[in-house]
């Protein structure tokens, strides 16, 4: 392929996005078939078919990952225009955040207690129930692999966004508050969007229960953090 054509960010950008638009359209008729499972399918198939290496890809692929911040705080136009209703559950919202974040900390531990993983992944794997930008400097500050957190944060967010709704009906919970604090806490900005899909009163509460536990994730792992050291 065209040296050009392959340094100009057009091209990781344009793929990016086109197969994004395709998994959504794909996710019309396949509802199994989430987006964030379906695009990056495509965007790996295109680069193996053209040849093209992820270092080029990433030239444009990165300008798309850079608006995942600007992404993550529009998620704050759901609570504002949500904001008194939300004032008024306050202390009950801000106990479920502090309540997924503890238990959260605790399964990602005995998960990985459990199946013999080394001290490293568990101090990569711990805060991957938080959004991305956070658990990445959480796991520098733990002594793990960052770029191993960013995976099992994104793949934490992607299980969360295609079962959690159906976990919670296994699960008993069918109050859509209850339910969508539990996806926030637990799938972060993956989970949220998901249920901003749905209802943006739904997703005003999962953006205040991913926010709330970015302030209480830290703040429980101090201990943590000297137990380690």
């Amino acid at each position: 392929m065209n040296d050009n054509l392959l340094a100009d960010p057009l091209l990781g950008t344009t793929l990016t996005l086109a197969a994004y638009a395709a998994a959504v359209f794909a996710y019309r008729r396949l509802p199994w078939l989430h987006p964030l499972i379906g695009a990056p399918l495509i965007v790996y198939l295109c680069l193996r078919i053209a040849g093209i290496s992820f270092d080029a890809y990433r030239i444009g692929g990165d300008l798309v990952s850079f608006f995942l911040g600007p992404a993550t705080v529009a998620m704050a136009v759901p609570l504002y225009k949500h904001a008194m209703r939300l004032k008024a559950m306050l202390p009950s919202l801000l106990l479920g955040a502090l309540t997924g974040s503890a238990l959260g900390l605790l399964v990602n531990a005995a998960c990985v207690l459990a199946f013999g993983g080394t001290g490293a992944f568990l101090r990569s794997a711990l805060p991957k129930s938080v959004t991305s930008a956070v658990a990445v400097d959480l796991s520098g500050w733990l002594g793990g692999s960052p770029a191993l957190t960013a995976a099992l944060t994104v793949l934490t967010g992607l299980f969360g966004s295609v079962t959690g709704p159906w976990l919670m009906r296994l699960c008993g919970v069918s109050g859509k508050i209850a339910s969508s604090i539990a996806i926030g806490a637990a799938a972060h900005g993956i989970g949220s969007a998901r249920l901003i899909a749905e209802s943006e009163e739904r997703g005003g509460l999962s953006g205040f229960a991913m926010a709330a536990s970015a302030v209480f994730t830290p703040v429980l792992l101090l201990p943590v953090h000297a137990w380690l050291l």
